[in-house]
């Protein structure tokens, strides 16, 4: 396997983008929050809602002593709300388990609710310093083409920590910089659409590039359309909800104009499945 981490590390460090959680001192409880923020979410959406989250709960104490709703009303039109319970709920356990620090051991970690693998290891790695394999979309993508001769990658594996873990160098300090370094050459250069192979600084060990760039097949998963679905009507319900003055909207009131009436009441019953909202009679209003 090709010793890739001296490039990686070269280019990083003079071509990272500047971002709040990769600041001197950013501390654990923005890195956890960061990193629910950026699931699924572009970083130039996260950033100013990152920093206003922050401002108003700089710890998970901060958070755990406000109701849920607060959490989702705050999250605002970042998507996938469930995120802001999940956030909240993780505060609160690590408030009444950790007296208020975030956990560095990964299984700790793994144990909060809305971590998962990726999370976890992300945390204990970048804020704390720790060696792991950290994991997410765009690393496997860099080393689909790198290592394997792949245009994309295949589905998530048990195997992708196995073959980050064989890249990264024996130091924490430099193996953290190894994991962001791929994971930052994958969003701005090897990106899934038109990487840039000319500005990549390991272009001349990457298997794919080597190859001549083989159409090798696509089977990743394709997000349904937005426009009309099922997510945008709960989102249009979820938003009424949150700039409701009073907390709580009659159901009759709640997006009345909306072209399918069938798939608006999908959208309450199942934000009310996922504990996002609380029927009361006649009215909707966000969880307390």
């Amino acid at each position: 396997m090709p010793d890739l981490a001296p490039q990686l590390i070269a280019w990083y460090r003079g071509n990272a983008r500047d971002l709040p959680w990769r600041r001197p001192g950013f501390g654990a409880w923005g890195v956890l929050v960061s990193e629910f923020m950026l699931q699924q979410t572009p970083v130039a959406r996260v950033v100013p809602q990152l920093e206003a989250w922050l401002e108003r709960w700089p710890t998970p104490a901060a958070l755990a002593a406000e109701p849920a709703s607060e959490a989702v009303r705050q999250w605002a039109n970042l998507g996938y709300p469930r995120r802001a319970l999940w956030l909240h709920r993780a505060a609160v356990e690590i408030t009444e388990r950790h007296g208020g620090v975030v956990p560095r051991d990964v299984d700790a970690l793994l144990a909060l609710s809305g971590v998962g693998a990726y999370t976890a290891r992300a945390v204990a790695v970048f804020a704390y310093g720790e060696r792991h394999p950290v994991v997410d979309t765009n690393t496997r993508r860099v080393l689909a083409r790198v290592l394997a001769g792949r245009a994309q990658p295949g589905p998530p594996s048990a195997r992708d920590l196995v073959v980050m873990e064989a890249i990264l160098p024996a130091d924490p300090a430099d193996a953290a910089v190894v994991n962001a370094a791929t994971m930052e050459l994958g969003a701005t250069v090897c990106s899934a659409r038109g990487p840039r192979c000319g500005g990549c600084p390991v272009a001349g060990e990457c298997a794919w590039c080597l190859a001549g760039h083989p159409d090798t097949g696509d089977d990743r998963r394709r997000q349904a359309r937005y426009e009309g679905s099922d997510r945008q009507a709960r989102g249009a319900v979820l938003r009424v909800l949150r700039e409701s003055a009073s907390h709580e909207v009659p159901l009759d009131a709640l997006v009345p104009d909306w072209p399918d009436e069938a798939q608006r009441d999908r959208a309450i019953a199942s934000l009310v499945t996922d504990g996002l909202a609380v029927e009361d009679e006649c009215a909707l209003r966000l969880p307390s």
